[in-house]
């Protein structure tokens, strides 16, 4: 049986790791490189690494960051943010990172998933969902949650895979920095359409949320940022309980 990964998230703002709730409230929550060191050593599975204003400023990672971050870590390392072109995907590789995301620049230009498969393959690609419950059903949003579109989530996790994705980034707008748990419904709904790991993100809150999702969704990881930054949890506690809780994962 795979395992399940437990995910640390570096939102990048200036320089710093900083956290808010529902994408606003924007506070900061420590060094980036000191904080990756730290979850490597407890244990983390794998890293995220998010610019989180570079599209709304127009402007590239921070590849200087990237590099420095990723000398210090063993383990998987994805970065997103500014990323629209092939060159933007190979500056982010030399510079460590071992998988890149894409949001906006994909919404807008679809075949760039496409594009980035062909040229480093598709285990490369993570499409990252930021996705919002309105009305009667939930919705992309792109530009770190600023812009609402009328694209149904569900439908565009089924085109990112056909078009090459390799993995499904889907964080509920919802339930960010919420600490009330995380989407279950429409994580559940998206991992059973795909053929695609499913990384869940967004509401972890306590060690319970955790094993509430793994045992009610088909989602192949758990991504987290608050509990871990401010030290609630440590990924190697998290770890030792979900796997007396029977969730299988690498200890």
């Amino acid at each position: 049986m795979l395992k399940k990964r437990i995910i640390p998230c570096l939102d990048i703002r200036d320089g710093r790791t900083v956290k808010g709730v529902n994408f606003v409230n924007i506070r900061d929550a420590g060094d980036p490189v000191e904080l990756a060191a730290a979850y490597a050593e407890q244990g983390a599975d794998e890293l995220v690494f998010l610019d989180i204003t570079a599209t709304i400023e127009n402007r590239k990672t921070l590849a200087n960051l990237v590099e420095r971050i990723a000398a210090k870590i063993n383990i998987p390392f994805t970065v997103g943010g500014g990323i629209n072109t092939i060159d933007d995907v190979s500056v982010m590789l030399k510079a460590g990172a071992d998988k890149i995301t894409i949001n906006s620049a994909a919404v807008r230009n679809p075949h760039l998933i496409t594009d980035i498969a062909r040229e480093f393959g598709s285990q490369c690609v993570v499409t990252a969902i930021d996705t919002k419950f309105r009305g009667n059903g939930w919705f992309v949003h792109i530009d770190g949650g600023r812009t609402p579109t009328e694209l149904d989530t569900l439908v565009w996790a089924k085109r990112a895979e056909e078009l090459g994705a390799g993995e499904i980034l889907l964080t509920s707008m919802n339930n960010d920095g919420t600490r009330e748990g995380f989407a279950l419904s429409i994580t559940r709904e998206t991992a059973s359409k795909l053929n695609i790991p499913v990384i869940a993100s967004g509401g972890a809150g306590k060690m319970e949320h955790f094993s509430e999702l793994f045992s009610g969704t088909g989602c192949s990881a758990a991504l987290a940022a608050s509990i871990f930054h401010y030290g609630d949890i440590k990924i190697s506690q998290l770890k030792e309980y979900l796997y007396n809780e029977g969730v299988p994962v690498r200890i």
